[in-house]
Protein backbone atom coordinates (compact mmCIF):
# COMPACT_ATOMS: atom_id res chain seq x y z
CA UNK A 1 0.00 0.00 0.00
CA UNK A 2 1.40 3.42 -0.93
CA UNK A 3 1.10 6.42 1.31
CA UNK A 4 0.11 9.73 -0.20
CA UNK A 5 2.36 12.66 0.50
CA UNK A 6 0.60 15.63 2.03
CA UNK A 7 0.91 19.00 0.32
CA UNK A 8 2.95 21.78 1.84
CA UNK A 9 1.20 25.07 2.60
CA UNK A 10 2.81 26.69 -0.48
CA UNK A 11 1.55 23.84 -2.67
CA UNK A 12 -1.98 24.16 -1.22
CA UNK A 13 -2.03 27.91 -1.93
CA UNK A 14 -0.80 27.33 -5.47
CA UNK A 15 -3.38 24.60 -6.06
CA UNK A 16 -6.24 26.76 -4.74
CA UNK A 17 -5.15 29.64 -6.94
CA UNK A 18 -5.11 27.44 -10.03
CA UNK A 19 -8.30 25.56 -9.17
CA UNK A 20 -10.21 28.80 -8.59
CA UNK A 21 -9.87 29.68 -12.28
CA UNK A 22 -11.14 26.32 -13.54
CA UNK A 23 -14.75 25.90 -14.60
CA UNK A 24 -16.09 22.41 -13.78
CA UNK A 25 -17.71 20.25 -16.45
CA UNK A 26 -21.49 20.41 -16.67
CA UNK A 27 -23.13 18.29 -14.01
CA UNK A 28 -20.01 18.13 -11.82
CA UNK A 29 -19.57 19.77 -8.44
CA UNK A 30 -16.45 21.49 -7.29
CA UNK A 31 -14.85 19.70 -4.35
CA UNK A 32 -13.50 22.13 -1.81
CA UNK A 33 -10.86 21.36 0.78
CA UNK A 34 -11.88 21.72 4.38
CA UNK A 35 -11.34 25.20 5.73
CA UNK A 36 -11.06 26.63 2.22
CA UNK A 37 -12.82 29.92 2.07
CA UNK A 38 -13.46 32.21 -0.82
CA UNK A 39 -9.90 33.51 -0.73
CA UNK A 40 -6.63 32.32 0.75
CA UNK A 41 -5.14 34.26 3.64
CA UNK A 42 -3.25 37.38 2.60
CA UNK A 43 -0.04 36.12 4.20
CA UNK A 44 -0.14 32.97 2.06
CA UNK A 45 -0.66 34.89 -1.18
CA UNK A 46 2.22 37.28 -0.55
CA UNK A 47 4.88 36.57 -3.14
CA UNK A 48 8.20 35.35 -1.89
CA UNK A 49 11.30 37.03 -3.26
CA UNK A 50 12.59 35.17 -6.29
CA UNK A 51 16.00 33.64 -6.08
CA UNK A 52 18.20 33.92 -9.13
CA UNK A 53 18.75 30.74 -11.08
CA UNK A 54 22.19 29.21 -10.67
CA UNK A 55 24.59 30.21 -13.41
CA UNK A 56 26.10 27.34 -15.32
CA UNK A 57 29.43 27.84 -16.97
CA UNK A 58 30.24 25.69 -19.96
CA UNK A 59 33.77 24.70 -20.64
CA UNK A 60 35.14 26.07 -23.93
CA UNK A 61 35.47 22.56 -25.38
CA UNK A 62 31.73 21.82 -25.01
CA UNK A 63 29.66 23.85 -27.44
CA UNK A 64 25.86 23.76 -27.57
CA UNK A 65 24.41 21.87 -30.50
CA UNK A 66 23.18 24.18 -33.26
CA UNK A 67 19.47 23.89 -33.99
CA UNK A 68 18.16 22.38 -37.20
CA UNK A 69 16.31 24.39 -39.82
CA UNK A 70 13.95 22.91 -42.41
CA UNK A 71 14.78 23.34 -46.06
CA UNK A 72 13.05 26.43 -47.37
CA UNK A 73 10.27 26.26 -49.95
CA UNK A 74 12.25 28.01 -52.69
CA UNK A 75 15.12 25.53 -52.44
CA UNK A 76 12.68 22.60 -52.57
CA UNK A 77 11.08 24.10 -55.70
CA UNK A 78 14.47 24.51 -57.38
CA UNK A 79 15.34 20.91 -56.54
CA UNK A 80 12.05 19.66 -57.97
CA UNK A 81 12.59 21.64 -61.19
CA UNK A 82 16.18 20.48 -61.47
CA UNK A 83 17.68 23.99 -61.33
CA UNK A 84 19.56 23.17 -58.11
CA UNK A 85 21.76 20.12 -58.09
CA UNK A 86 22.12 17.47 -55.44
CA UNK A 87 25.76 17.14 -54.41
CA UNK A 88 25.55 13.48 -53.39
CA UNK A 89 23.20 10.64 -52.63
CA UNK A 90 23.18 7.52 -50.50
CA UNK A 91 20.74 4.63 -50.70
CA UNK A 92 20.20 2.84 -47.39
CA UNK A 93 17.84 0.17 -48.80
CA UNK A 94 18.49 -3.32 -47.50
CA UNK A 95 20.79 -2.24 -44.66
CA UNK A 96 20.31 -3.02 -41.01
CA UNK A 97 19.98 -0.08 -38.62
CA UNK A 98 23.59 -0.49 -37.50
CA UNK A 99 24.91 -0.63 -41.07
CA UNK A 100 22.73 2.30 -42.16
CA UNK A 101 23.78 4.46 -39.20
CA UNK A 102 27.48 3.87 -39.87
CA UNK A 103 27.08 4.40 -43.63
CA UNK A 104 25.11 7.63 -43.09
CA UNK A 105 27.72 9.01 -40.68
CA UNK A 106 30.55 8.19 -43.13
CA UNK A 107 28.61 9.66 -46.05
CA UNK A 108 27.80 12.92 -44.26
CA UNK A 109 31.40 13.38 -43.03
CA UNK A 110 32.66 12.83 -46.56
CA UNK A 111 30.03 15.21 -48.00
CA UNK A 112 31.08 17.87 -45.50
CA UNK A 113 34.74 17.39 -46.38
CA UNK A 114 33.85 17.82 -50.09
CA UNK A 115 31.94 21.03 -49.25
CA UNK A 116 28.64 19.54 -50.43
CA UNK A 117 25.67 21.75 -49.69
CA UNK A 118 22.74 19.41 -50.23
CA UNK A 119 22.56 15.61 -50.38
CA UNK A 120 19.81 13.04 -50.85
CA UNK A 121 19.38 10.24 -48.32
CA UNK A 122 17.17 7.43 -49.63
CA UNK A 123 15.56 5.41 -46.85
CA UNK A 124 12.79 3.68 -48.80
CA UNK A 125 9.11 3.96 -47.99
CA UNK A 126 8.87 0.72 -46.06
CA UNK A 127 5.82 -1.49 -45.82
CA UNK A 128 2.32 -0.16 -45.32
CA UNK A 129 1.53 -2.64 -42.55
CA UNK A 130 2.86 -2.12 -39.05
CA UNK A 131 5.03 -5.22 -39.30
CA UNK A 132 8.34 -3.52 -38.49
CA UNK A 133 9.27 -2.63 -42.06
CA UNK A 134 10.13 0.95 -42.83
CA UNK A 135 12.37 1.18 -39.80
CA UNK A 136 14.98 3.34 -41.57
CA UNK A 137 12.28 5.72 -42.77
CA UNK A 138 11.40 6.36 -39.11
CA UNK A 139 14.92 6.20 -37.66
CA UNK A 140 16.98 8.34 -40.06
CA UNK A 141 15.17 11.61 -39.17
CA UNK A 142 15.72 10.82 -35.48
CA UNK A 143 19.42 10.22 -36.12
CA UNK A 144 19.73 13.47 -38.07
CA UNK A 145 18.13 15.38 -35.18
CA UNK A 146 20.48 13.77 -32.67
CA UNK A 147 23.64 15.30 -31.23
CA UNK A 148 25.95 13.03 -33.23
CA UNK A 149 24.87 14.52 -36.58
CA UNK A 150 24.37 18.16 -35.49
CA UNK A 151 27.90 19.10 -36.51
CA UNK A 152 27.20 17.70 -39.98
CA UNK A 153 23.60 18.71 -40.71
CA UNK A 154 21.96 22.13 -41.00
CA UNK A 155 18.50 20.73 -41.65
CA UNK A 156 16.49 18.19 -43.60
CA UNK A 157 13.10 17.72 -45.16
CA UNK A 158 11.13 15.15 -47.15
CA UNK A 159 12.27 14.89 -50.75
CA UNK A 160 10.13 15.83 -53.73
CA UNK A 161 8.24 13.17 -55.66
CA UNK A 162 10.90 13.09 -58.39
CA UNK A 163 13.59 12.24 -55.84
CA UNK A 164 11.70 9.57 -53.90
CA UNK A 165 9.04 11.51 -52.04
CA UNK A 166 8.41 10.16 -48.55
CA UNK A 167 11.08 7.51 -49.01
CA UNK A 168 13.92 10.04 -49.21
CA UNK A 169 15.20 13.14 -47.46
CA UNK A 170 16.96 16.26 -48.65
CA UNK A 171 19.73 16.98 -46.16
CA UNK A 172 21.54 20.33 -45.98
CA UNK A 173 25.15 19.72 -45.01
CA UNK A 174 26.80 22.05 -42.52
CA UNK A 175 29.93 23.75 -43.75
CA UNK A 176 33.06 22.06 -42.42
CA UNK A 177 35.65 23.70 -40.22
CA UNK A 178 38.73 23.81 -42.42
CA UNK A 179 41.98 25.24 -41.05
CA UNK A 180 42.93 28.51 -42.72
CA UNK A 181 39.38 29.24 -43.90
CA UNK A 182 38.06 32.66 -42.95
Amino acid sequence: MTRKRSLSEDERVLWRTIARGIIPLRGRRVEREEGEGSSPPAAAVKARPMQPAPITVQSPSIQPSPSLAPIDRRTKQKLARGTTSIDGRIDLHGMTQTQAHAALARFLRLAQARDAKLVLVITGKGGLGGDGRGVLRRQVPLWLEGAEFRSLVIGFDAAGVGHGGEGALYVRVRRGRHPGRA
